[in-house]
């Protein structure tokens, strides 16, 4: 691969119209404002691209799209990961075939599968595709299906292109158990936007941010002064972003990152149901938020 996996990459939503279909113009504006903000990956069809909704033949156009706009720019890192190996694996053999440059897999809802199961998962997904494979640990939103360390360990020990974890999980123990445990060009990338700065202190890559729509050139800057030695001028910025991802709080995710969006200029549109727009008072609060970070005007 070209780019290394580091540093920040973009949660990208996925636009909708009113209608609720794919806005595929909409999907490509707001790509080149991340790629013009100075963000250095990609990570379509993710959690806040609300993968969950959408079809197989969605999650491939989208695969394109991305592939085709950053044309080069920036590293494109689709989430391929399903409930069952064979659909996964369908899905990664696409995103490889359309150019993208590594997948991240999250693991597997609504089932629970063991530490064994989760290894030979990962393993034959790996074994499927040539391109960096990363696994996706998000507990909160699998019903509490993560790769442990040890597995994470023994997966990335065994298989040369089992090359990283986005974690989610929000635990900097775990985190730092990670880097200590893998091979040390395994790369470990934060997904919790609040704890980007603690990770990179430990010897994250890098974070993958849903807030990073919303707040790119901040969270650029997060990493940036980081990577300069300015510590205190990124914890600075680390506590400035904070009260955004907070603001997720303000409605059912992922929806406040779109509510962000529009009220930027962007056209992210709504959510596919059952998610609701925010109420009038839930969006003023937004509103306040976006307003005191100097997102947007008065």
């Amino acid at each position: 691969m070209g780019k290394p996996i580091e540093g920040i990459i973009t949660a990208v939503v996925t636009p909708f119209d009113e209608d609720e279909k794919v806005d595929e113009g909409g999907f490509r504006r707001i790509i080149n404002y991340l790629i013009d903000s100075g963000v250095n990956g990609l990570f379509p069809v993710g959690s806040q691209g609300e993968f969950f909704a959408l079809t197989n033949e969605e999650k491939r156009r989208l695969i394109d799209v991305a592939v085709e706009e950053a044309r080069g720019r920036v590293f494109v890192m689709p989430n391929t990961g399903a409930i069952t190996t064979r659909e996964s694996i369908e899905l990664s053999q696409y995103a490889e075939k359309a150019g993208a440059d590594c997948v991240s897999i999250i693991t597997p809802f609504f089932i629970s599968p063991n530490q064994d199961e989760l290894y030979e998962h990962f393993k034959a997904i790996c074994q499927s595709v040539k391109i960096p494979v990363l696994c996706y640990n998000n507990p909160g939103r699998t019903g509490g299906v993560a790769l442990t360390t040890a597995t994470l360990a023994r997966l990335a020990e065994e298989l040369p292109n089992f090359a990283g974890i986005k974690d989610s999980s929000g635990d900097l123990t775990q985190v730092a158990e990670m880097i200590r445990l893998c091979p040390s060009d395994f790369k470990v990338i934060m997904g919790r936007d609040t704890l980007i700065y603690g990770a990179l202190m430990y010897g994250a890559a890098g974070a993958i941010a849903a807030t990073g729509n919303v707040a790119p050139k901040l969270i650029v800057g997060i990493y940036r002064a980081f990577k300069d030695g300015n510590y205190d001028k990124a914890k600075a910025y680390q506590r400035k972003l904070a009260p955004l991802r907070i603001a997720f709080s303000l409605g059912s995710f992922p929806v406040v990152v779109k509510e962000a969006l529009t009220m930027m200029g962007l056209p992210a549109g709504r959510c596919r149901r059952p998610i609701q727009p925010l109420s009038e008072e839930k969006r003023a609060q937004l509103r306040g938020i976006l307003v005191k970070m100097g997102i947007i005007p008065k």
